[in-house]
């Protein structure tokens, strides 16, 4: 898969996905916290790397981050937790995951290694959210910055030398995410109520904020995401918005591919219906969040019929 998240074709399902510890600057000593190292750094591990990426930049020089889930290219669903992963949780005072069952093993590794002095940060408790919401919360533009504020609260509690830092890191990144914001709001301006459908419903979050029209057939994208066979009347349903050119654009979820995703891919190539990429997992080489996202919805841009 591209660096910018862009469409792909062909990616298979994989069994495992590669560790990611992102890198930092040399460390500083400190007083409190900082794990089993003895690198004197808070030592995190978030359940995907787009929220380790968010604990790298607000905590700079004295985090050292492990993200589990990083590999654009497979699954996240089929990981399975290993040996390393649970000395990682064990060693960490702070773990950021984001709930709602997506990355599950981190709470068996909790479990397994308790800590009095260890933050967690459950995402989908910081928002709220209930059992059986959608998962891909990251999607939501909104959901980050509030991370990013319990990530600073979390970090100078644990450091609390060091708080001023910390704002000023938290500020840059909430600064960053100006594209992003007028990225959304250019195409809701451009494009509104432009009808769309997806594979899995990934980016549900982001069709909300960009107020475009899902004519997705609910049946398809719970089969699909349930990694089951989706009925025929549905597979139906959602050929013939394709052939019959009702929607402008399908995103297409390359991280969970099946022979049933595929062919719709193919279909709406075939049908002149642009393809658009979505990944949940942040690529290798993107800007962060941030240019993640923006690098998708420019690719969205132009299916909609939009310049960048």
């Amino acid at each position: 898969m591209a660096a910018s998240g862009i469409h792909v074709r062909g990616i298979g399902a994989a069994l495992a996905v590669a560790v990611l510890a992102l890198p930092v600057l040399a460390g500083c000593s400190a007083s409190g916290g900082g794990g089993g190292s003895g690198s004197g750094k808070v030592e995190v591990v978030a359940g995907e790397n787009f929220y380790g990426d968010l604990v790298a930049r607000v905590g700079g020089d004295l985090v050292s981050v492990t993200s589990v889930l990083s590999d654009p290219n497979v699954d996240p669903h089929t990981y399975e937790s290993s040996t390393q992963n649970a000395e990682q949780v064990a060693d960490a005072t702070l773990v950021v995951e984001n709930g709602l069952g997506y990355d599950a093993f981190l709470d068996h590794l909790l479990s397994a290694s308790p800590r009095s002095d260890r933050k967690v940060i459950d995402v989908q408790q910081l928002l709220g959210l209930a059992d059986g919401s959608n998962p891909h919360i990251w999607y939501d533009p909104q959901t980050m910055p509030r991370v990013a504020r319990a990530v600073a609260d979390a970090l100078e509690a644990q450091r609390p030398d060091s708080k001023t830092m910390f704002e000023t890191n938290l500020q840059t990144y909430l600064d960053s995410f100006a594209p992003l914001t007028a990225k959304i709001a250019q195409i809701k301006k451009d494009h509104p109520a432009a009808p769309i459908i997806y594979t899995e419903p990934v980016p549900v979050y982001m069709i909300a904020a960009l107020g475009l029209t899902d004519l997705t057939p609910p049946g398809f994208a719970k089969a699909i995401e349930d990694g089951t066979d989706p009925a025929p009347l549905d597979v139906a349903a959602t050929q013939d918005l394709l052939t019959g050119h009702k929607v402008k654009a399908l995103l297409y979820n390359n991280q969970a591919t099946s022979p049933v995703t595929t062919s719709i891919e193919s279909l709406a190539t075939k049908s002149g219906v642009p393809v658009v990429g979505v990944s949940e997992t942040m690529p290798a080489g993107a800007d962060g969040y941030v240019g993640w996202q923006v690098a998708q919805l420019d690719a969205l841009a132009t299916a909609l019929g939009g310049a960048k």
